[in-house]
């Protein structure tokens, strides 16, 4: 039992630590799903001093009005016999109180620190662990006191505000609620079971306490109460005598306190019957063996829930990536890698592992035929353009049998127009090539780690891209320029001459550019143009593929390979220079998944010792 309380103790102190506390997040957290016992009860109810008697030692402020204006978050451990007892704050860490009127004196201050000295309340708690052979392990965290009117110095919301403060703990499943009410009071006006009733209406994870029974009217008792005739709840209720002011005042001490409390019960002739389940003593004992309970019963959940944040945090992990190494070859190293990692992502878009290279194929099958059939060569081989350029090319002596210089000239400027759709074809692959660039740069997550090393591997890509399309659009363009400064001859000698078709070469020149012999020109000017496109829609796709898409492919960041290993370490360390937001949650994520791990570790073995 002590050492299953102890985890959960030992647990909820890491993750108060770590701020892995239900108070600041609103999803379910390893705290949210450790059982707690909240105490809650009106002012002047005795609860400060029902802490004091299960602790057995003077710690908590008194006073009057409100006391206790932080939660305080009580842990108790319980050491080997003859052990020195002390007391830890968490905000205090490796400072030791073995003076307890210290503690006192530091749960002051440090609600004064949150609150300033006034009477105003925080929802900030305070956690403080005792370490002393005379506790049960428990984990008790003390609410201020329910309230019903503002006081001078207080808000008019703070009746409000102290309710909400107290709802929010109690309202949660796991919580285990101490509800405490003075027996001279009726408890149908018990704060605390008011408040119990409206968050565990069945009872079963209310615990009452009687306090003030010894100071009841003459004639009345609260055997009714505690047999649980006046309120039933699921556990019976418990009665205790807390010391008098007097007794505060004279120093009587806990141990002589709780002899005291066992006399009373085992002499009053009402209690006596009652009193092997009354008094402090009973109370810790009852309360450590009924969170130990508690916690067995919820081992599994707490198991789905830590199992469950493990993997959400190695993942989220995942994606911030690995540390900066230290080294400057460390570095060197880190940023190869990365660029690999990018450069592969790259490439599978290329090849179909990844969408979008797709989108090259339809310039190819698409775009670039398309721009091919939108081109008019109406102008070029117009009656009139056709008649122009076989005259001026004749010069002052007409040609003897065909116009070989004129159907030079018009198939040149025909085919000097198929640079326009060549170099769209280029410029449309550099632009897909860029837009890949940019998607595999936001799907390298190393590269989302480090903005600097982001921006120059984008740069370094898109400067190579350029290159590449810069060599593609001039090899291309010469494709285009080699139609035009070397025809097929072949496709000429196998039309059929005018001669062959019973023309007369003797006839004026004149008579032969007549509207039939012109139209024929262009006729063939055009089949051999619609030749050449045929053949250029095929050879201009090579071409790019081959100084772009393979190229990108092969030698993508060489350059930028080649400037990095002449950087010094400074400039490497800037290049891995990340964002400190996210070095600061994979610090906070590293802190986290230990604390869970170690807290899965332990959790399955005492499920599997059970």
């Amino acid at each position: 039992m002590e050492n299953l309380i102890s985890l959960v103790n030992k647990i909820q102190r890491a993750c108060t630590a770590l701020g892995d506390h239900g108070e600041n997040t609103a999803l379910p957290t390893l705290w949210d799903s450790l059982p707690a016992i909240a105490v809650v009860g009106g002012q002047s109810s005795g609860k400060s001093s029902v802490l004091e008697s299960v602790v057995g030692k003077d710690f908590l402020p008194r006073g009057s009005g409100i006391v206790t204006r932080r939660p305080l978050v009580l842990q108790l451990h319980k050491i080997d016999e003859g052990s020195r007892e002390y007391a830890e704050f968490l905000h205090l860490p490796r400072k030791r109180f073995t003076d307890f009127v210290a503690v006192r004196k530091e749960i002051q201050d440090e609600t004064d620190r949150e609150t300033g000295r006034t009477k105003q309340i925080s929802t900030v708690p305070i956690h403080l662990s005792i370490y002393s052979p005379n506790v049960v392990n428990l984990t008790l965290i003390d609410l201020p006191g329910l309230t019903k009117v503002a006081v001078e110095g207080q808000p008019d919301s703070i009746v409000k505000d102290i309710e909400d403060m107290v709802r929010s703990y109690i309202e949660k499943p796991n919580c285990i609620i101490l509800a405490i009410s003075p027996a001279n009071q009726d408890l149908a006006t018990s704060d605390a079971i008011k408040i119990s009733r409206e968050v565990d209406p069945t009872g079963d994870r209310t615990i009452g306490v009687l306090t003030k029974i010894d100071l009841m009217d003459k004639g009345t008792d609260a055997v009714d109460m505690l047999e649980g005739r006046a309120y039933r709840l699921k556990f019976p209720w418990i009665g205790v005598v807390n010391r008098s002011q007097q007794d505060i005042n004279k120093n009587v001490d806990m141990i002589a306190a709780r002899r005291r409390e066992r006399e009373y019960f085992n002499s009053t002739p009402e209690y006596k019957h009652l009193a092997h389940r009354m008094g402090s003593e009973h109370l810790a004992k009852m309360l450590s063996k009924h969170l130990e309970t508690v916690i067995k019963s919820k081992i599994p959940g707490i198991q789905s829930l830590i199992n469950k944040t493990i993997a959400e945090l190695e993942a989220e992990q995942t994606r911030l990536g690995k540390p900066v190494a230290a080294d400057a070859g460390g570095k060197l190293y880190s940023i190869m890698e990365i660029c690999r990692s990018f450069d592969q992502i790259f490439k599978d878009h290329l090849d179909g592992v990844r969408p979008g290279g797709d989108k090259i194929y339809n310039v190819f099958d698409n775009q670039l035929p398309a721009a091919l059939k939108r081109l008019q060569f109406d102008k070029q081989l117009s009656m009139e353009n056709i008649r122009k350029l076989i005259t001026e090319a004749d010069g002052y002596q007409p040609h003897l049998i065909a116009p070989e210089q004129g159907y030079r000239r018009l198939i040149e400027s025909s085919l000097i127009t198929i640079r326009g759709p060549a170099e769209a074809a280029v410029d449309a692959v550099h632009s897909l090539l860029k837009d890949l660039i940019h998607k595999s740069i936001s799907e390298t997550v190393d590269l989302k780690q480090y903005p600097g090393l982001r921006v120059e591997v984008g740069a370094a890509a898109v400067d190579s891209l350029e290159r590449m399309r810069d060599e593609s659009k001039r090899a291309t363009l010469q494709l285009v320029d080699m139609e035009c400064g070397y025809l097929t001859v072949d496709f000429f000698r196998k039309l059929p001459q005018d001669v062959d078709k019973g023309g007369n070469p003797t006839h004026s020149i004149f008579d032969r550019y007549n509207d039939s012999y012109l139209r024929r020109i262009g006729t063939t000017i055009l089949s051999y143009v619609n030749m050449v496109c045929a053949t250029l829609r095929h050879s201009i796709p090579k071409s790019i593929v081959y100084c772009q898409v393979r190229e990108a492919k092969r030698s993508l960041l060489d350059h930028f390979f080649t400037d990095l290993g002449k950087m010094e370490t400074k400039r490497l360390s800037s290049l891995l220079n990340e964002d400190p937001a996210i070095m600061e949650r994979r610090s906070a994520l590293a802190k986290r998944l230990e604390l869970y791990r170690s807290a899965q570790a332990e959790i399955d073995a005492v499920a599997w010792s059970k």
